[in-house]
């Protein structure tokens, strides 16, 4: 029987084994039904995102060791302040800001996105420091648009004057969003006028692939003779996150047939608990998704608490409903058992989800028991087919 693109995801079981890739870049995104203390999140975990920043377990290559090179936070606030995400950024690592600390131990929000950052392009400052913002929406990215020497030429000219105006760093991440932002309104979903309710999942969705493709786009538009060049590398690693304050979308992506994307989990549950002095887990004690967490590395080493997001797919948080679907393009591959080389990841510094021997982490659809009485079933969606 064929199943729907788009499945609910209830809850998983995934394998989690560390791969021997570095990652330069970790971002993290929670969305709540209540609010959280934002030290819960990015300050208390053993492997939060701060210690991801000079600690990231999933990284053997000890060239840059550190995501040093800035950080930031987003979060939004009561919205009688008004639709737009309140953005803390500095380029002082995080792990060194007594003023994150001060910030985070005393600041509750229900959608949370938090970054460190290694550079890749962009000088050190706070104006390349993610998240950007633009009215009520948010966008962090972990990756690099390939070719971007020649890229960012064609990116200019083929958006609107406001969004180019706009930018105000020199990242391909930010003038990512500047084309994201353009689609939005070449889709008669103007940015500058969010609905009160937030834009429609479907149509933040829809922007994101038309974003990804037009990025792909520019790419196949550069002449035959800079294509060939020796040092032009084409293939782009796009984990984009944005949100508009209602609904989340999220890609794991690389415009390549044969590489892995860089690495992207989620989780979800009831609640969010320190059950040790810096240690938490997600806990489940029903069928409902009050916590939904995404981030480039877990932050906790609990198995039964994270599912990798498959290669070449969009995740959407709608109504702590949590939606994967495929992206369908010509780097798409429909069979689950594909295996993908981490070379490519890996030279970029990015962490990825494979296993030592190189294949994928694998998604197990499972059951267990909850405090011994209740039962969860476990079901997830990979390439549109029920693992």
């Amino acid at each position: 029987m064929s199943l729907p693109l788009a499945l609910i995801v209830e809850t998983a079981l995934c394998v989690l084994t560390p791969s021997n890739d570095k990652g330069n870049v970790a971002l993290q995104v929670y969305k709540g039904k209540d609010e959280i203390l934002l030290s819960k999140l990015i300050l208390d975990p053993s492997h939060s995102i701060l210690t991801q920043s000079y600690d990231c377990r999933l990284r053997l290559d000890t060239r840059r060791p550190h995501n040093g090179d800035g950080f930031g936070v987003g979060y939004y606030t009561d919205p009688k302040l008004g639709p737009e995400p309140c953005i803390f950024t500095s380029t002082i690592p995080a792990w060194n800001c007594i003023n994150l600390e001060r910030l985070a131990c005393k600041t509750t929000s229900s959608l949370i996105f938090a970054h460190v950052r290694a550079t890749t392009e962009g000088t050190l400052s706070d104006s390349n420091c993610h998240p950007f913002r633009y009215n009520s929406l948010m966008w962090m990215h972990n990756g690099n648009v390939g070719a971007w020497r020649h890229v960012k030429r064609r990116l200019v000219d083929d958006i609107g004057d406001q969004w180019f105006l706009g930018v105000k760093g020199g990242t391909d991440s930010e003038w990512a969003f500047a084309l994201f932002l353009d689609t939005m309104e070449k889709m008669g979903h103007h940015p500058s006028f969010p609905p009160p309710n937030g834009f429609e999942h479907k149509a933040l969705r829809q922007a994101m692939l038309k974003t990804i493709a037009r990025i792909n786009k520019f790419i196949k538009d550069i002449p035959e003779p800079h294509r060939s060049a020796k040092d032009l590398d084409t293939r782009s690693l796009l984990n984009f996150a944005v949100t508009d304050g209602h609904t989340v979308i999220c890609t794991r992506y690389v415009s390549s047939r044969t590489d892995e994307a860089a690495s992207l989990y989620f989780s979800s549950g009831t609640k969010w608990v320190e059950y040790e002095g810096g240690h938490y887990r997600m806990e489940r004690r029903d069928k409902g998704a009050d916590i939904v967490l995404v981030a480039s590395e877990p932050l906790t080493f609990e198995r039964d608490n994270w599912v990798t997001v498959p290669t070449n797919s969009v995740l959407t948080i709608h109504r702590q409903t949590v939606m994967i679907h495929p992206i369908l393009d010509e780097y798409y591959n429909p069979s689950p058992s594909y295996s993908r080389s981490s070379g490519f990841a890996s030279s970029k510094g990015l962490v990825n989800n494979e296993t030592p021997n190189g294949s994928e982490t694998k998604v197990l659809a499972a059951s267990r028991k909850l405090d011994g009485t209740e039962r969860v079933d476990a079901k997830v969606a990979i390439n549109g087919v029920a693992a």
